[in-house]
């Protein structure tokens, strides 16, 4: 704690902050509130509920509108403060509203109707998080079923691309053969080319082999990624032969060699491209909504398009689905993120 402390309280001024010191902080601020105030919106948008999520001007705190009891009516009706004409200053509960004119009532006195021009009022409101746009998702809608889906899929995807990928690159970096280097570029050339393009051909196969409205049908076209072996060739060239060469004449097989001494010696890069696949097969969407038209079958990303309608959308379920989709790959971020930089700046990528 102390050492955070320190670091945020460093400065290049003698006796204070100068300009530069200004500078940096207005910077970083601005930077944090940029990348964050977003994010925080949603977080706290998804605790708004309908009539909130439609009041002009919007808030960043979740309000809710106060109610009242009133003797003669059967639900609570919503609290307003009059600021304007002959009831300014009173607060009454509206029973119904007619154009420009509400009929109010006063709780105090509840046999008494009153006509109050709605620009002579504000509503009473008070801080309420709607906890319930959570707790709704698993009773109205199969939200466990697409949260399954979409784990399923991004971690079967991830480890298969993991192993296909590192088993590339292990024999592109410690193989020598001809046209190892065609090979190479061949992989890399892959990547000038829009991945829409490939969409109709890969389709076809997809339905040939009898996996569409499959996960698996998801899962294989894309576990080798001409990224990822090229970032795992990249690092694996920094391991020396000699090491590997060592464990040969101890008769190792290549296997061995492959799964003992080079996946363990590459963990920065897999860290890093374990990160790159859980967000592409966790944030896919073009691809399972070809390939998957049963509703039973859809990832969580599917499901929220779901969510909108032609004629109206929920949006209170919406934004909080969006968070809980946000939450398993901010976790794994968090988790591997200090491999990143290590995994990146080793493997030669700029």
């Amino acid at each position: 704690m102390a050492t955070v402390l320190n670091f945020l309280t460093r400065r290049r001024g003698r006796h204070g902050f100068d300009l530069t010191d200004w500078l940096s902080w207005a910077y970083l601020v601005f930077g944090t509130v940029l990348m964050f105030g977003p994010v925080l919106w949603v977080v706290l948008s998804s605790f708004k509920t309908d009539a909130a999520l439609a009041q002009y001007p919007p808030t960043l705190l979740p309000f809710a509108a106060k109610t009242v009891a009133v003797e003669g009516y059967d639900k609570p009706l919503e609290l307003y403060r009059i600021t304007g004409g002959e009831y300014q200053g009173r607060h009454l509960a509206e029973i119904r509203r007619i154009g420009l004119v509400a009929q109010m009532v006063d709780p105090a006195e509840p046999d008494k109707r009153l006509k109050v021009n709605i620009k002579d009022r504000q509503p009473e409101q008070a801080l309420a998080f709607a906890v319930s746009n959570y707790t709704e998702l698993f009773s109205r809608f199969n939200f466990a079923r697409y949260l399954w889906n979409s784990v399923f899929i991004t971690v079967v995807a991830t480890v298969i691309t993991v192993l296909f990928n590192s088993m590339a690159a292990f024999a592109l970096a410690k193989y020598k053969f001809r046209g190892r280097t065609a090979v190479f570029l061949l992989i890399i050339a892959t990547l000038m080319i829009p991945p829409t393009i490939n969409l109709v051909p890969i389709f076809l196969v997809v339905s040939k082999l009898g996996m569409v409205n499959s996960p698996w049908g998801v899962i294989w076209p894309a576990v080798a990624t001409p990224t990822g072996v090229f970032l795992l060739r990249q690092y694996m060239l920094t391991i020396p032969d000699d090491l590997l060469d060592a464990a040969r004449m101890d008769h190792a097989s290549e296997w061995r060699v492959y799964w003992r001494i080079v996946m363990p010696l590459s963990a920065p890069a897999i860290a890093v491209l374990t990160i790159f696949s859980v967000m592409w097969r966790w944030n896919d969407f073009l691809w399972p909504l070809i390939v998957l038209t049963r509703s039973e079958q859809f990832t969580l990303q599917l499901a929220l398009n779901s969510f909108q309608g032609e004629l109206q959308t929920n949006w209170s379920h919406l934004l909080a689905m969006t968070v809980l989709t946000l939450l398993p790959i901010t976790f794994v971020f968090a988790f591997l993120q200090k491999y990143i930089t290590t995994g990146i700046a080793q493997s030669g990528v700029k």
